[in-house]
């Protein structure tokens, strides 16, 4: 059984090897990283690499 660190890794390495990420994808990725009701260190870890892709380009955010 994946964990939810499991399922939000997966979710935003994907959106890694895209190199985007649309707003309803972003916003599956933060329902995943609240599904429950809490968050880890290994979850804002993979949040916060993922912002920094986001706000550096290397993942672009799409409508």
């Amino acid at each position: 059984m994946a964990s939810e660190s499991d399922k939000l890794r997966e979710m935003i390495n994907k959106a890694i090897e895209d190199g985007l990420v649309t707003n309803k994808e972003y916003n599956q990725i933060l329902a995943q990283a609240a599904a429950d009701g809490r968050e880890d260190f290994e979850e804002r870890a993979l949040l916060a690499n993922l912002q920094e892709m986001i706000a550096n380009g290397t993942v672009k955010r799409t409508a």
